[in-house]
C-alpha cells in the first residue's frame, strides 16, 4: 500500500506540472495573439482626412537693398597657451586657508 500511495504522488505530482506547463504555454500564445491582433487592427485602420489648406498670396520683391558695414581694423592680442583649458585650470585649483594642513 505504501508503495502504490508513492506512485500516485508522483503521478499526481507530474499531472499538475504538465498542467502548469500547458497553462503557462497557453498563456504565452493567448497573449501574443492578443498582440498580433492589436497590431492588425490598428494597422487597419483608415485614417485619411481631406485636409483644407487656405491659399496665402505672395508677392515677389525684384528689388533688394544691402547695407554696406564698415570694416574695423582694431587690433587685439589674444593669450595662446600651450594646454587647452589652462585658464580654467589654473582658477579650479586655486586654494584657501581651509585646504591647508592643520597641526595637531
Amino acid at each position: 500500500m505504501k508503495y502504490s500511495s508513492t506512485i500516485y504522488s508522483s503521478v499526481k505530482q507530474g499531472i499538475l506540472r504538465s498542467i502548469y506547463i500547458k497553462t503557462q504555454v497557453m498563456k504565452t500564445i493567448a497573449t501574443l495573439i492578443f498582440v498580433l491582433f492589436i497590431g492588425v487592427y490598428a494597422q487597419a485602420q483608415n485614417a485619411t482626412v481631406e485636409v483644407k489648406v487656405d491659399v496665402v498670396e505672395m508677392t515677389v520683391v525684384t528689388e533688394s537693398s544691402f547695407e554696406t558695414i564698415p570694416l574695423e581694423s582694431a587690433t587685439e592680442v589674444a593669450r595662446l597657451y600651450k594646454r587647452i583649458n589652462t585658464r580654467v585650470n589654473k582658477e579650479l585649483t586655486f586654494s584657501t586657508k581651509a585646504n591647508r594642513a592643520k597641526m595637531v
